[in-house]
């Protein structure tokens, strides 16, 4: 292949400079591979219950029509198909990232809000209530989604269906076999994905807004508050992000949210010192200068016009952070201290040698899974980066 035909296009005269680097990325095979691997996962965790569910879509009996599926939506369900549709309405739309940013956040809070308070789904559901009507003809019709399995029934009425190889039940066609309690693994991966996903992005978003806030002021405003930030950074650099969720999750509860914060805190010191770095070589330039001369304010000249011109290496960083942040949970549920009776891939990965005995789908299927979703993600910011190093540009 010619030089010319394997360098990067050429930027577009007005295009702006994530513009051109959103170009620029998309040339590359490896970030399309990884961001259709992400898209992939994102629509499974959106329509994970119209996808996997031992409540029917949709049925008829005596003549009335219900839909189950419907009834048992939580408020997270709700919630994850309002920001969907809003931010695909929003692209179709052509809106700017600005705006985009701006209509998705408040329909989370919006959506979050009111869904919490009028969506309230019966507290017990029983699965097997359908398989025994539909068998005593008491329905007229029944629909079920593509795979008829909620990630937590268990199959009690069917039996032992614990550790079934794939296609091995004579009762029921499960495609990835069974765990160790009898519940669907295919179900289960696809409702997993909403906390893989979920947790790498709002553990990062957090390390990113700390990162960028004590950054920005380090490299800002320099002398002391730089010295003293950098002893903050070294401090938290010192922490065994691993060695604090264990202990966190010994004392407390086994919650999501509280693996979320722990990540988010723990994680910001490298966005931190990328962000210190930028902004002490921008913080001389000619229009941070004029910002100040004008008198702008300190809010304004960091956040509208440094930051900009600095996220690049960031948005790099950020890629990786998130893969971190899931391999984290992923190996605390590999010990046994994740989430309970909630489905995880690292969870599954831990049941694939029970008894001696090794369960080849518990751990092909959970660890490919993992090992997918950190590629893509180490993908995508490899080609970031080759995206944004001028040096890597001229090469």
């Amino acid at each position: 292949m010619s030089r010319a035909a394997s360098s990067p296009p050429p930027p577009r005269r007005g295009q702006s400079y994530m513009a051109q680097v959103t170009r620029q990325v998309l040339t590359q095979w490896g970030a399309r591979l990884g961001l259709a691997w992400i898209g992939l996962l994102g629509i499974l965790a959106v329509f994970a219950p119209f996808l996997a569910s031992s409540h029917p879509l949709l049925l008829s009996q005596d003549g009335q029509m219900d839909s189950p599926l419907l009834r048992y939506l939580s408020p997270a369900d709700v919630t994850l198909l309002a920001l969907f549709f809003t931010a695909l309405i929003l692209a179709l739309a052509r809106a700017s990232f600005r705006a985009w940013l701006g209509g998705v956040g408040s329909m989370l809070i919006l959506a979050g809000v009111l869904s919490t308070a009028l969506v309230q789904p019966p507290a017990l559901a029983i699965y097997e209530q359908y398989r025994q009507q539909e068998a005593a003809g008491d329905y007229d019709w029944v629909l079920y989604a593509p795979i008829p399995y909620s990630p937590k029934d268990y199959q009690r009425d069917r039996g032992e269906t614990g550790l079934q190889p794939p296609l091995a039940s004579p009762q029921a066609n499960h495609w990835f076999g069974t765990g160790e309690n009898g519940a669907d693994v295919l179900a289960r991966m696809i409702h997993a994905s909403r906390i893989a996903l979920g947790i790498g992005f709002v553990a990062t978003s957090i390390a990113l807004l700390l990162g960028i806030l004590i950054g920005g002021l380090m490299g800002y405003l320099s002398g002391v508050v730089d010295i003293i930030g950098m002893r903050l950074v070294e401090i938290f650099e010192a922490v065994p992000t691993l060695f604090l969720l264990l202990t966190f999750v010994a004392f407390f509860e086994r919650s999501l949210y509280l693996l979320m914060v722990i990540i988010g805190l723990t994680s910001w010191s490298g966005y931190a010192r990328y962000v210190r770095a930028e902004f002490l070589r921008l913080r001389q330039q000619d229009f941070v200068q004029a910002a100040l001369a004008c008198g702008l304010p300190l809010r304004s000249i960091l956040f509208r016009h440094m930051l900009p011109n600095g996220i690049g290496p960031i948005l790099v960083a950020a890629s990786f952070g998130v893969a971190s942040a899931i391999l984290a949970e992923a190996v605390l549920s590999f010990l046994g201290l994740g989430l309970v009776d909630d489905p995880s891939w690292g969870q599954m990965l831990n049941q694939a040698v029970k008894s001696s005995t090794f369960n080849w789908w518990m751990a092909a299927f959970p660890g490919g899974a993992i090992f997918f979703t950190v590629f893509a993600y180490n993908l995508i910011g490899e080609a970031l980066r080759d995206a944004i190093d001028p040096y890597l540009k001229k090469s």
